[in-house]
């Protein structure tokens, strides 16, 4: 479901008052915070997840390779996260594994929420977070000069999915060239999705304005790109210098 890199990213991680945990299955690489170590349950959720995807693309192997959204197969029982990755797909126009991370880590996420009251899973760089106070999720974009010196922030008291997709760094597939696309979203799967159909048209810093329409056509909340020396921002997302 995806190749594996060092996270190095993950050492700046520090959320206040939460306790961190990894959770990994294979190619699935899951960093959690939350208000007690939730490692079984988020292990046990993360397996059922996993194997509903898989067992999916092993019926339908479109579902894995399709660049493109696919329509829904006439079944009546389609597991939730399947269908999720459908929807993101169709709304975002891109293939249904662009949403995979973000959709893992929100089941993930939700799931624990019935054992904590706050909960973040940081899927490859893809975030689902319900926090009970303001934080602030920092920024990597490779050589950018803004890498790693702004933050989103994630307002409190509300799920919230932000996704980052690159064409310079990581694993993500992109056509574009762009160092870093961050959506946010109350829906993880369509912020991940989004970050990549956002992310393909982004291919040069004249680029920047048709990434931010884009992003407005798809419907999501905020947008963030960076491009080398350059930034663009849409939609309601907050940053701050760091």
């Amino acid at each position: 479901m995806g190749l594996y890199e060092p996270r190095l990213y993950r050492l700046d991680a520090r959320p206040e008052k939460l306790v961190a945990f990894k959770v990994e299955i294979k190619e699935s690489d899951l960093l959690i915070f939350a208000e007690k170590n939730l490692k079984k349950e988020a292990l046990k959720e993360l397996e059922k997840v996993r194997d509903e995807i898989e067992s999916w693309i092993s019926i339908y192997p479109e579902f894995y390779s399709s660049l493109v959204p696919l329509p829904l197969p006439p079944r009546r029982e389609v597991p939730a996260v399947v269908r999720e990755m459908y929807e993101a797909a169709r709304v975002a126009g891109v293939g249904p594994m662009a949403a995979v991370a973000g959709a893992v880590a929100a089941a993930v996420g939700r799931k624990l929420l019935q054992f904590s009251c706050e909960v973040i899973v940081e899927n490859g760089g893809d975030i689902f977070c319900f926090s009970l106070q303001e934080r602030y999720s920092l920024v990597y974009a490779g050589s950018s000069p803004f890498s790693e010196n702004i933050a989103v922030k994630i307002p409190a008291g509300e799920p919230l999915g932000i996704c980052t997709s690159s064409g310079t760094i990581g694993h993500s597939l992109s056509f574009g060239r762009a160092d870093a696309v961050v959506v946010v979203d109350s829906n993880a799967a369509l912020a991940d999705a989004a970050a990549t159909a956002i992310g393909n048209v982004v291919r040069g810093p004249d680029d920047i304005e048709k990434g931010l329409k884009k992003a407005v056509d798809i419907g999501v909340r905020g947008v963030l790109i960076i491009l080398g020396d350059r930034l663009g921002v849409r939609g309601d997302i907050e940053l701050k210098a760091i």
